[in-house]
């Protein structure tokens, strides 16, 4: 019921806010050029094609002409969508030809799959030429068309303690945004060493919390020469650890192509370079083996002598998608552990590294994404179906 007044109440401020936008002009103007309204229109956030309108009073003889900008609409008692969160801003020149009395304006919404209010943006128009602007500002009403956030939380779950050991930081991904203070996202389209094939971005389409989780989306579109958008983020300079246990609890996505990740790279990354800053591998899936995720560390003095170790965990009868599950390791001097689930996988230890430097005695830092395609999952093919999340619930290190 609430949610049905607050539309009401947006109507109703639309109409207010409409009526006060009214200019006054010249009769001698008018009689003489047709008129131009910016109008009022309704969208839905999710449509396929969505514009804002334009309109003449009647149709002239001449071209007429008037510059518009789709734009944050500055009003504070109306919730307004905001520049790259909601909608990109774009600008240009409408030209009615001679007998036109209607153009359409794109208006390039970011659609996000959160509940939430009703939002508006405007569009101005200035500037006509063989025309009178008699309302120079419509409203767009975005109407928002998902439902409350929904995720399945069914799956394991790990304790919220350790005997010996204290919880020294957590991330239950509670807020409405990502934190910044927390994360970095990582952007472009390089293929990341791994001839991969996603455009990753900081745009909330491709990652966002909602309903205490966080979502890393995977999306089949078109980004700086790339057929897929996702989302890589980081906590280098601002969270990293060395040694004790670290439980992620997540839901891991499915296809082939799809490669989710959650990892750790060494602090001196920018200084020594990979391998030699080591690489823990806490969990990646390979979409189209969906019943087994993989624990791994990289090593060695440079990438042409790359020296990596890892073991596989495996589900009968279900897939890392159907549920959540516990991704671990338990991390000391000179030893690392890998679990699922609480069950121990895979362990190393210098004797497995030999003649190479150990490098995991450093503190790391943490990475989350989700790639498509690459070296080890191969291309999106036929079957593989977007869009595709990996949903984290928690992080939780102890000491």
């Amino acid at each position: 019921m609430l949610g049905y007044i607050n539309k009401i109440t947006a109507i109703l401020l639309c109409i207010a806010f409409l009526s006060s936008c009214e200019d006054s002009t010249p009769v001698s103007d008018i009689t003489q050029f047709p008129r131009i309204t910016a109008e009022d229109v309704v969208v839905e956030e999710d449509a396929d094609d969505t514009f804002g309108k334009i309109s003449l009073s009647w149709a002239y003889t001449s071209e007429v002409t008037v510059d518009y900008v789709v734009r944050t609409l500055d009003i504070d008692t109306i919730v307004t969508a905001k520049v790259g969160e909601d909608f990109n801003s774009t600008s240009g020149t409408v030209v009615f030809a001679p007998g036109e009395t209607e153009k359409l304006v794109d208006i390039d919404l970011l659609a996000d799959p959160i509940s939430e209010d009703n939002e508006s943006i405007e569009l101005f128009i200035s500037n006509a030429q063989l025309g009178v602007i008699i309302k120079s500002s419509g409203r767009v009403l975005v109407m928002d068309d998902d439902a409350d956030f929904f995720v399945d939380d069914s799956g394991p779950t790990s304790p919220t303690s350790y005997q010996g050991l204290d919880l020294v930081w957590e991330e239950q991904f509670d807020g409405s945004t990502i934190d910044s203070d927390i994360w970095t996202h990582e952007i472009g389209n390089s293929g990341w060493g791994n001839n991969e094939l996603q455009f990753y971005t900081d745009s909330p389409r491709n990652s966002f919390q909602a309903g205490g989780y966080l979502v890393i989306e995977a999306l089949e579109e078109s980004m700086g020469g790339s057929d897929y958008t996702s989302a890589r983020m980081i906590t280098e300079g601002k969270k990293e650890f060395k040694y004790g246990r670290i439980d992620i609890r997540a839901k891991l996505p499915t296809g082939r192509g799809l490669w989710p990740a959650l990892w750790m790279l060494g602090a001196d990354f920018r200084t020594v370079g990979w391998p030699s800053c080591g690489e823990i591998d806490i969990m990646e899936l390979v979409g189209n083996q969906p019943n087994i995720v993989h624990g791994t560390a990289h090593w060695g003095p440079n990438p042409a002598n790359r020296q990596f170790k890892g073991s596989q965990s495996f589900l009968i009868g279900e897939t890392f998608n159907d549920q959540f599950h516990v991704y671990s390791i338990f991390w000391k001097e000179n030893e690392i552990r890998w679990y699922r689930d609480g069950e121990e996988y895979f362990r190393l230890t210098p004797a497995d590294v030999g003649n190479n430097e150990w490098p995991f005695n450093d503190d790391f830092f943490l990475i989350f994404n989700v790639a498509v395609g690459g070296d080890w999952p191969g291309s999106p093919d036929a079957t593989t179906q977007f869009p595709q999340r990996m949903i984290v619930d928690y992080i939780r290190v102890f000491q």
